[in-house]
């Protein structure tokens, strides 16, 4: 009897169980449909600021026989420092989500040391800072709180200083990676080169036909500012990307965990039955067998 006991406080167990991961899919579920639409609207400004920043270092470009001479854009063939952004969750129970972005972080690690390049990290997100400083690992900045709710200020105010550090000639490239929203089922690492400007994104070779008029004298001020704000959005955008993507990775990891807790307690269930009428017949055996003794 007390074995029955046991297998009906774990059917109870795993039964709460089951409601809570049930409970927190949904949230995540919820959660998932606003950050998505957050992030369909940032995408279209980023892609617009993009656009803008195209045009005017393609007028700086042409303007200027040296073609684009720009702080923001001068890649360093053989950089001697390097800043890793990096972006994970401040909480866990999402499957592999932050495993993935520490993995591919510890690979660029691994690969610039390689090269003889100094690399010095900057994380958002507790699973990352944790991860990292368990494994005495030095981290040059930290935040705690902007990846479960991004804001523009706050982000603003984490880059700007690793783009300072970029002016100064302290860091030669930054270096951005997240875990990216690709679907309700799917997330991507993503790596970006945040500093100097990567000449991919834009078409500085491109045939212009805006009609955008820039003075001389002020395309250099203009240029800085937006590559500034493209920095800035970067990292914000980046924020809500690696948010939606927990959501998503979290909801999985829920939804798969329900469904064992339901097997678990379905295969619970057939135990307790098989143990109750092993009990039930034992008894019977019992009491047939004092009948017998008696006659």
């Amino acid at each position: 009897m007390a074995n029955l006991k046991e297998i009906k406080r774990k059917i109870g167990s795993v039964k709460n169980t089951q409601k809570t991961t049930n409970a927190m899919k949904l949230v995540s579920s919820a959660k998932l449909r606003r950050t998505e639409e957050l992030a369909k609207r940032s995408r279209v400004y980023a892609a617009k600021l993009t656009e803008l920043l195209n045009e005017i270092a393609q007028k700086m470009q042409k303007a200027s026989e040296d073609g684009l001479d720009n702080i923001y854009f001068k890649e360093v063939q053989d950089p001697k420092v390097v800043d890793i952004v990096f972006i994970t969750a401040d909480k866990g129970l999402c499957g592999g989500f932050n495993a993935q972005t520490i993995k591919r972080v510890n690979q660029l690690i691994a690969d610039y040391k390689a090269a003889d390049v100094k690399v010095r990290l900057r994380a958002v997100g507790r699973k990352g800072i944790d991860y990292f400083k368990f494994n005495n690992v030095e981290l040059n900045d930290e935040i705690i709180g902007l990846s479960a709710a991004p804001d523009y200020a706050q982000a603003a105010d984490f880059i700007n200083e690793v783009t300072e550090a970029y002016v100064n000639g302290e860091t030669d490239r930054i270096i951005m990676v997240h875990n990216g929203y690709v679907n309700m089922i799917s997330q991507e690492i993503r790596e970006d080169q945040v500093l100097p400007v990567d000449p991919s994104k834009l078409e500085l070779n491109a045939v212009s036909t805006s009609e955008l008029e820039v003075e001389p004298d002020d395309d250099d001020t203009l240029l800085d500012a937006l590559v500034k704000r493209y920095v800035e959005y970067s990292m914000y955008y980046s924020l809500i990307d690696s948010l939606a993507a927990e959501h998503s990775a979290r909801m999985q990891a829920m939804d798969a965990a329900t469904k064992n807790a339901k097997e678990m307690v379905k295969s619970l269930t057939v135990q307790y039955n098989k143990a109750r009428q092993e009990a039930i017949t034992t008894e019977l055996i019992e009491i047939i067998s004092g009948m017998e003794s008696m006659k």
